[in-house]
Order: structure tokens, then sequence, then C-alpha cells
């Protein structure tokens, strides 16, 4: 009677795995999320601050609260550009920015300096292309349209899209030195 009721549970839980993967295939399906497993694992390896942040960002795709996974995503690429900015303790960007010479740290250029300027100046000390100034740009709009008011209401893809294309951005800037 124990074996009988193991055999059918084991049934039971490869039926369940089999339609969750079937499901998974349909864009509305709520087992659709399981590409996040994969997302996840691609976050190994940035820091503590980044790897929390982007954990957030996918928890909050899981939950469905697609524009601040957005926000939150877009927090956590910031931090990998400022960090990336600031590995040579900021020598490039204070001669491409000399009104930032006042600001110490990072942190106090994160602080007073717009996110569109930063981005810019990561093109001027040569971190990023034309082409991938505009595109990480086109990023910081839409993260701007799920942090304000507006009429953009992102999906599931939209937002898995957004943060797989975050990721990838910050697989090309890791390998790249100021």
């Amino acid at each position: 009677m124990v074996n009988v009721a193991h055999g059918l549970k084991r049934k039971v839980e490869a039926f369940r795995l089999e339609a969750n993967e079937l499901f998974a295939r349909h864009e509305g399906s709520k087992y659709r999320t399981i590409s996040v497993d994969n997302t996840r694992q691609r976050i190994q390896g940035l820091s503590l601050q980044q790897h929390e942040l982007f954990v957030e960002a996918l928890a909050c795709v899981e939950q469905s609260v697609y524009r601040a996974a957005h926000v939150i995503a877009w927090a956590a690429f910031m931090d990998f550009l400022e960090r990336k900015l600031a590995s040579d303790g900021l020598a490039k960007l204070r001669v491409a920015r000399t009104t930032w010479g006042q600001y110490k740290t990072i942190d106090e250029i994160r602080e007073n300096v717009p996110e569109y300027q930063i981005i810019e100046a990561a093109r001027d000390v040569g971190l990023l292309s034309k082409s991938e100034t505009k595109t990480i740009l086109g990023l910081l709009a839409k993260r701007n349209e799920c942090a304000h008011p507006s009429e953009y209401r992102p999906g599931l893809n939209e937002s898995l899209g957004f943060i797989s294309e975050l990721l990838n951005r910050i697989e090309r800037l890791g390998a790249k030195s100021l």
C-alpha cells in the first residue's frame, strides 16, 4: 500500500512538472515566470548591493509589479556603471567633467548629478560608445516612464526584457576598463 501511494505521488509530481513546463510556453500563464530562474543565475558575481537590487526586481516580476521591477533593476545598473566610473579613483571622470571636482566620491556624484549626465560622462571617458550611450539613455527613458506617472504599463515580457538588457550591458561593461 505504501509503495502504491509513493508511486502515485511520483506520477502526480511528474505530471505537475510537465504541465508547468507546457504552461510556461504560453505568454499569459502565471508559470511563465519560470524564466526568472535563468535570470537569477546571471546576477551572480555582482556586488552585494547590485545583487540584492536585481533579486528585488525579479521578486517584483514574480509578483506582477512590473513598473517597480524596472525602477529597481535600473538602480542596480546605475550602481554598476557608477562603480565602474570610479574604478580608477575618478581620475578620468575628473578630467572629462572638471566641474565635478567638488565631489570627492562617486556617492556624492550620484547624489548631485542627474543620471543622464553620468551616462554621457561614461561615453566621454571611453566606457561607452555612441550607440551604447543612445541605447542606455533609451533604457533610462523606460525607467522614467515607470518611475513617474505615465500611460506606460509594462508586462511580464517587457520587464524581463528590460532586466535582461541591463544585464547584457553590465556584462559588456564588466569586460572594459578605464
